[in-house]
C-alpha cells in the first residue's frame, strides 16, 4: 500500500492578456507585490487565436506568461486563483474603460512532468479543487519537450510557447534539485 506524501513544490506561472502594455505591466506589479519577483517573462506576443474575450476585453489584446521565483505548493492553486480574480475585479474598477475585464490572469503551476492552469468552469477533464475552482491538465512533459493534450489552447500549443515553458521546467529543476539538497534529501528527480 502506497503511503500518502505531500508533493514537491512546484513553479508559480500566469498566463495573461490584455489590451495594451500599459495593463499588462499594471497587472505585473500586482502579481509581484503578492508573490514575489518574476524570473521568467515571455515575450509579449498579439493574441489572435480567438475572439472568445474580445466582447469583455476589446480587440487587439496582447499575450505574455510569466514564472515566478518563489515555489509554492500545487494546493495553493486555488487561493491563488481567487486572488487573481479579485486583482482582476480591482484593476476593472480603477480603469475606468469600455470593457469590463482590462486584464485577465490565468495561474497555473508547472512541475517537472505537467503544466496545470486553474479555472472556475467545469469541464470533463478538468478536476474541482474547492472554492469553485478547477484545475486542467494543460501540457504534459514527454520526450523532452512540452506535448498538448486535446483540448490544450491553441496558444499553448505554440513551438514559442512551448519552448518558454521548456526553459521555465529547466530552472524550476535546478530549483528542485537545491530545494531537496536543503532538506538533505539529495537531488535526484
Amino acid at each position: 500500500m502506497g503511503k500518502p506524501r505531500r508533493p514537491d513544490p512546484v513553479k508559480l506561472i500566469c498566463g495573461v492578456l490584455a489590451n495594451d502594455a500599459d495593463r499588462l505591466r499594471r497587472a505585473q506589479q500586482l502579481m509581484t507585490r503578492r508573490y514575489g519577483p518574476i524570473d521568467a517573462e515571455s515575450p509579449i506576443t498579439p493574441f489572435d487565436h480567438t475572439d472568445y474575450y474580445a466582447e469583455e476585453m476589446g480587440p487587439g489584446l496582447l499575450r505574455g506568461y510569466w514564472a515566478f521565483e518563489r515555489l509554492i505548493h500545487c494546493e495553493q492553486i486555488a487561493e491563488i486563483k481567487l486572488e487573481t480574480n479579485a486583482m482582476e475585479q480591482r484593476l476593472g474598477d480603477e480603469m475606468l474603460d469600455e470593457y469590463p475585464r482590462p486584464v485577465n490572469l490565468d495561474p497555473g503551476y508547472l512541475s517537472l512532468n505537467k503544466l496545470t492552469l486553474a479555472t472556475t468552469k467545469d469541464a470533463n477533464h478538468r478536476v474541482y479543487v474547492g472554492h469553485g475552482l478547477y484545475v486542467e491538465p494543460t501540457l504534459r512533459y514527454e520526450h523532452e519537450n512540452w506535448r498538448p493534450w486535446p483540448w490544450t489552447y491553441a496558444d499553448y500549443q505554440l513551438d514559442a510557447t512551448r519552448a518558454f515553458f521548456r526553459d521555465v521546467r529547466g530552472a524550476y529543476r535546478t530549483q528542485l534539485r537545491e530545494w531537496r539538497e536543503s532538506l538533505g534529501g539529495g537531488g535526484g528527480e
